[in-house]
């Protein structure tokens, strides 16, 4: 039995259709990005890949070649050892690697050969990217973007959670980005992923979704941390229908003193963030907050600058980027504990069930649909 091949685009679709997709790619490449729900069995791994490359560049092709072989044919009797010896020969593998060429070529012979249905991807990750790219351009334009709107603080992540709780589709863009969108949104020891990764993870996402049923999402700005929301996105969600968070400033204080609380705790990281904001808000302003740090005084800082840094662009900012903010219904929040979230999401489904009406004053719509 020899494996059948695949063009990328189809395979891109298909991918839950396979019991796996195995990327064969070296561990170095798979980290960089890989399809979504892909393992990594490795055919060469990266100090191998080095030495076989080296090999071919200074040495001879062919002396590369054999080197090659060996090592990829005893690392695929190790990973058929390790990772196949009790699979059913119902298996059905999509196999892919840089190109489709013999990494993955190599593989899905050998799993062929044993008996399995193997699917090889023709032209590889390069081309699975290429249309998972060209895809990631027409989804969003497939879906009803509900989009929550609020000020710093105001718990619109929180809400999400709440509303992903209660069975509502989420796309939470922050989550896969491994940041909160400010300069305070990475949390210590925590790395985003690739602008790659982060772009697989997003289309997955978005494919998963009913395009019958509302997606919610928070208001974004295009860069998320040092990641790009694709365009496409940011188009769709701009004109997306908008609801409004609203939550006392002293519990907007309150809230974010409990969810950067590790952020808070590393006085030196905090005080290096803030340094980046000197060009902006200027260096008086910043050594003040820097002094209220070292104070251990964090209440009076994170007023302090919600009032000078977050606050006053918040308004024009969603004015000029989304074009249902000024017409948006409001949810006061009351609380910030887990029943107050489970209430304000049950109050944005009911709005995002409600008929959209052009002009409707905020004011009306939240008498309207009951407020908190």
């Amino acid at each position: 039995m020899n494996p059948r091949t695949m063009d990328a685009a189809e395979a891109l679709q298909a991918l839950q259709s396979f019991s796996a997709v195995i990327d064969v790619r070296s561990p170095s490449e798979f980290a960089l990005d890989h399809m979504p729900g892909a393992q990594n069995w490795p055919v060469l791994d990266d100090a191998q890949r080095a030495e076989v490359g080296t090999l071919y560049t200074q040495i001879d092709p062919f002396v590369a070649n054999k080197r090659g072989a060996a090592l990829i044919a005893r690392n695929i009797a190790n990973h058929i050892e390790a990772h196949a010896d009790a699979l059913p020969k119902s298996w059905t593998p999509l196999v892919y690697c840089w190109r489709g060429g013999n990494r993955s070529g190599a593989m899905a012979h050998i799993l062929a050969r044993v008996g399995f249905s193997v699917v090889l991807v023709q032209g590889g990750y390069r081309a699975l990217r290429r249309a998972l790219r060209a895809d990631l351009e027409q989804l969003p334009g497939r879906l009803q973007f509900h989009v929550l709107c609020g000020r710093t603080g105001s718990g619109k992540s929180r809400l999400l959670r709440a509303l992903q709780v209660a069975g509502a589709q989420v796309l939470d863009l922050e989550a896969l980005a491994q940041h909160r969108g400010s300069v305070l949104g990475l949390e210590p020891g925590d790395e985003q992923p690739s602008q790659k990764l982060f772009e697989s993870h997003l289309w997955a996402e978005l494919h998963g979704f009913d395009p019958q049923r509302p997606v919610f999402v928070e208001a974004e700005s295009k860069k998320i941390g040092l990641l790009h929301v694709p365009e496409a996105l940011m188009e769709q969600m701009r004109i997306g229908r908008c609801v409004s968070l609203e939550l006392d400033p002293a519990l907007r204080v309150e809230f974010l003193l409990q969810d950067y609380a590790a952020l808070s705790a590393d006085r030196a990281l905090l005080e290096q963030r803030l340094d980046s904001l000197r060009a902006l808000r200027g260096a008086d302003v910043v050594k003040h907050w820097k002094d209220l740090v070292a104070q251990g005084n964090l209440r009076a800082f994170t007023a302090d600058i919600l009032a000078q840094h977050y606050d006053p662009s918040y308004a024009r900012s969603m004015v000029n980027n989304y074009r249902q903010f000024e017409s948006a219904p409001r949810i006061e929040l009351g609380g910030i504990d887990e029943g107050a979230f489970a209430h304000a999401a049950a109050q944005m489904l009911r709005i995002s069930n409600a008929p959209a009406r052009a002009g409707l004053h905020s004011t009306q719509a939240q008498a309207e649909a009951g407020s908190c």
